[in-house]
């Protein structure tokens, strides 16, 4: 005797597509309120301001590629520049922190350094890539 067996539906055909799509759009809404920027909030100038920075508000710093920070020929650690930037701060609240990194150094290194600008909450900082000549 030959049992019948139920013929098998497609995907698309049972009831499962229309499941999966609903558990789906609850997971994306529910995931989306989990996306956290975690990037740096820095204060930037507005566009049409002009602020003047002196050449003795500078303070300059070189990233090389094995993410050593250089300051005036000095290679520092971070609390080094730490004490450096604090000091310099201490004389003059308007001071202007700039590092040129090296395109071969380590993110992390410059995440780094970028975070201890932050933390000290130096109001002017900027960062530029070194030029493949320098």
């Amino acid at each position: 005797m030959k049992i019948k067996r139920p013929k098998r539906q497609g995907f698309l055909e049972s009831c499962a597509a229309s499941d999966l799509a609903f558990l789906l759009i609850i997971y994306f809404l529910v995931i989306a309120g989990f996306n956290i920027n975690k990037g740096f909030l820095m204060h930037l100038p507005a566009k049409d301001s002009a602020r003047l920075i002196l050449r003795d508000d500078l303070m300059r710093f070189d990233m090389d590629s094995e993410g050593k920070v250089i300051h005036d020929g000095e290679t520092l650690d971070l609390l080094q520049a730490r004490s450096l930037i604090q000091s310099a701060q201490n004389g003059n609240p308007n001071i202007a922190v700039i590092i040129t990194i090296d395109g071969q150094a380590l993110w992390q290194n410059v995440v780094s350094f970028v975070e201890l600008a932050q933390d000290m909450k130096v109001d002017s900082f900027s960062f530029s890539m070194k030029k493949e000549n320098q």
